[in-house]
């Protein structure tokens, strides 16, 4: 279920409340009259059934609530409530399955922001990754792409195709970009202090390495696997099952091929610099394919859908 509190004119409260009543799914109506002092009006309290929230988010839009008022929404965790439990059956469709694409849009924006924090967890997974690398120790990759950051701009990149929004889309594609560039330049200087303190060799990134040398040798599976997590990824985001996100990142070699770039540049070794630059672009662009074909997916069935969650007379 979803809490949504209201801020309406108090000339367009009777329009909202006809909308949330005549919404399948809804419950819990409150009409507080002159209740908000800023901005001025009514405040209106009511529970959706998450399968509904996105039709009744548009029909409120609709109204000028965003610009004249305000909606803001909130997971329930727990509701004891028969008519809750009612409005849930009432409404089409598993919660799980809902997509609240303004939701969507909010968080990706967020995660998508290119910060001095987002910034540096980038150069500390790079950094671990390329220990990793150097040392053909498997736990270090797998840490590094969990600390990676770099979900929340593809995500967001993804999101903005499908919702046409070119401004999310180059503040995505911008925060990518200049994350990877600024990670794989601070781990090459990495590199190098670490070889002049005894730390790394060339003959290091040279030796077999059967845990990680995978990382500069992109071949089918790697496309095929980034597909995967692509869509994997973006469920999780839009289903607000979150904890998949975890393994997501540690599927796709993103950071820990940016590590391998970084070091392999810092000794000269353009075959795995390169070798590793396109493992990351066959990621990258692998994850954003199938992000953008899953996120269009569930754009069409939200459509066929949709008649069934017209507005008709609760009963």
């Amino acid at each position: 279920m979803l809490h949504l509190r209201l801020i309406t004119p108090a000339d367009r409260t009777e329009a909202v409340v006809s909308v949330i009543e005549s919404t399948v799914g809804t419950t819990h109506l409150v009409v507080l009259p002159g209740a908000a002092r800023d901005p001025r009006g009514d405040v209106v309290l009511c529970d959706v059934a998450r399968e509904a929230g996105d039709e009744l988010l548009q029909e409120l839009q609709a109204l000028g609530l965003a610009e004249a008022g305000s909606i803001a929404v909130e997971n329930i965790d727990l509701s004891l409530s028969r008519r809750a439990d009612a409005a849930e059956e009432e409404a089409p469709g598993e919660a799980a399955d809902a997509v609240l694409w303004e939701q969507l849009t909010e968080a990706t924006h967020e995660e998508s922001t290119l910060t001095i924090t987002y910034v540096a967890f980038m150069i500390l997974a790079t950094m671990i990754a390329a220990c990793g690398v150097v040392l053909d120790n498997a736990i270090l990759i797998v840490g590094a792409m969990a600390v990676g950051p770099e979900f929340g701009p593809l995500a967001g990149v993804c999101t903005a195709v499908v919702q046409r929004a070119p401004r999310l889309a180059l503040r995505s594609l911008g925060a990518l970009l200049v994350g990877f560039a600024v990670a794989i330049a601070a781990t090459t200087l990495f590199s190098l202090g670490m070889d002049a303190i005894g730390q790394f060799h060339e003959g290091m990134l040279d030796k077999p390495r059967p845990n990680t040398g995978f990382i500069w040798q992109p071949d089918p599976f790697s496309f095929v696997v980034s597909l995967l997590a692509g869509v994997a990824g973006v469920l999780s985001l839009t289903s607000a099952k979150s904890g998949a996100l975890v393994g997501v990142a540690i599927s796709v070699t993103t950071v820990p091929a940016g590590a391998n770039a970084a070091v392999a540049l810092s000794y000269g070794e353009f075959a795995q610099m390169w070798g590793s630059a396109e493992q990351l672009a066959l990621n990258l662009g692998g994850i954003m394919l199938a992000g953008i074909l899953t996120l269009y997916a569930q754009k069409a069935l939200w459509r066929t859908q949709r008649g069934r969650w017209a507005r008709r007379p609760k009963t």
